[in-house]
């Protein structure tokens, strides 16, 4: 039995998780990972409660990127009516479904992680400091809490309307046609609604780690880093389910093609956006700015500087450059991989050096220590594991491709000029 769409004919079984398919155990898979990576990570807290909550925090962000960036494709593929993209938009869909899922998982930096994490949270070091008290209006514990639950909110809502809208017009072809339309007239406010939540939210768990510093652009950093890695996690995922029999004729290279091309296109945005921050701050030399790189080009986190560097940029760049890269399953996975890898390197920068330099204050030795151990690699399977157990839930229960979207056939047989 087949699924007609205009004059394109889609096998059942190239769009439909099999009953025995390996895919089918991935929220197996993701929960036995969470339970042993969080479960770990929470046994071997003990005295190092810092270290779990940094650790933590960075493995929140690096998925939260991911989550975040399958938000914002799908609001924007139907704010511009693409058609390209609808033969993927499926899978960027069960991302986005994941937010509230991992909302919960950053429940617990918010109840009980903030005093490890921010020093904010110390009333009586605020009230020494007369920067951090002209900033308590904002950064206060309950103000700080009613932003999160809005955005928290926020990003719920909108993936569960998103998803709601393609994923109950799967059997009605009239229905898919009307849900389309609404996704499409709300798109422009919802893409509002991500952009304060999104921006506003890194200024609260990442800038605000230190108070002291503060960057206008932080916000759009952080977007970056979600955009290529949705665009590098799609990528993977399309590879592996085409090799695994599911997408045949529906995903094609054309697909690859243009995926590469938005990796290619914000590699190039990312970095514009982090030399700009570095550029200006560094040019301006003002050192309530130029601290939070000095933590970062100090000790031992100078070569995890460099690889940020060139890792971010140079790297990626010119792998992409060719035509043919872009079209061909293996290089293109093996670009998505780095791209996801660089994230979380990312992520760790941004986040441990808070850490490092709290213990180098304590310590009275002033070195920039950079620990990387038992916590940061369990928490980082936790989170994944959540991940996984959310994504693999949505990726078996309705059909990898809006099988009855009036373009699908318009995607299909899209093609690159």
């Amino acid at each position: 039995m087949s699924s007609h769409n205009d004059t394109v004919t889609i096998a059942p079984e190239a769009v439909h998780l099999a009953k025995g398919s390996v895919w089918r155990l991935l929220p197996i898979l993701g929960v036995v990972l969470a339970a042993a990576g969080l479960g770990g990570a929470f046994a071997l807290r003990g005295e190092h409660h810092h270290e779990f909550w940094f650790a933590y925090l960075v493995a929140w962000y690096t998925f939260l990127a991911i989550g975040l960036g399958g938000l914002f494709f799908v609001i924007i593929q139907h704010l511009v009516r693409a058609g390209w993209s609808i033969a993927v938009r499926r899978l960027a869909e069960n991302v986005a479904i994941t937010l509230p899922v991992l909302c919960l998982v950053g429940l617990p930096v918010v109840l009980f992680g903030m005093h490890d994490l921010y020093h904010w949270t110390d009333t009586a070091a605020v009230d020494a400091d007369f920067m951090l008290s002209n900033k308590k209006g904002y950064l206060n514990e309950g103000f700080f809490q009613i932003r999160v639950g809005v955005y928290f909110v926020i990003w719920s809502l909108l993936s569960l309307l998103f998803y709601r809208w393609s994923t109950t017009g799967d059997d009605d072809a009239e229905r898919a046609a009307r849900n389309a339309d609404t996704a499409r007239g709300f798109a422009a406010p919802a893409l509002f609604l991500f952009a304060l939540s999104l921006t506003f939210a890194a200024f609260d768990f990442l800038m605000s780690l230190d108070p002291h510093w503060f960057s206008t652009m932080f916000g759009v950093y952080y977007f970056a880093g979600c955009c290529l890695s949705i665009h590098a996690f799609l990528t993977l995922v399309s590879i592996f389910l085409r090799k695994s029999g599911y997408l045949k004729g529906v995903v094609t290279d054309e697909h690859y093609h243009d995926l590469g091309k938005y990796m290619f296109g914000f590699t190039v945005f990312y970095s514009y956006i982090a030399f700009s921050q570095y550029f200006l701050i560094w040019y301006a030399n003002i050192p309530e700015e130029t601290i939070w790189f000095g933590y970062r080009i100090a000790d031992d986190f100078l070569p995890l500087t460099y690889l940020l560097c060139l890792g971010r940029f140079p790297i990626p760049f010119f792998f992409m450059l060719p035509r043919a890269v872009k079209r061909n399953a293996w290089t293109l996975g093996i670009i998505a991989s780095w791209i996801l890898f660089m994230e979380f390197v990312d992520m760790y920068w941004v986040i441990q050096p808070v850490l490092a330099h709290h213990h180098a204050m304590a310590s009275g030795d002033h070195h920039m220590t950079m620990h990387l151990g038992p916590l940061d690699a369990l928490t980082l399977v936790g989170v994944l594991g959540v991940f996984l157990a959310a994504f693999g839930w949505a990726l078996g229960r309705k059909a990898l491709i809006p099988v009855k979207d009036p373009r699908i056939a318009e995607s299909i047989k899209f093609e690159n000029f």
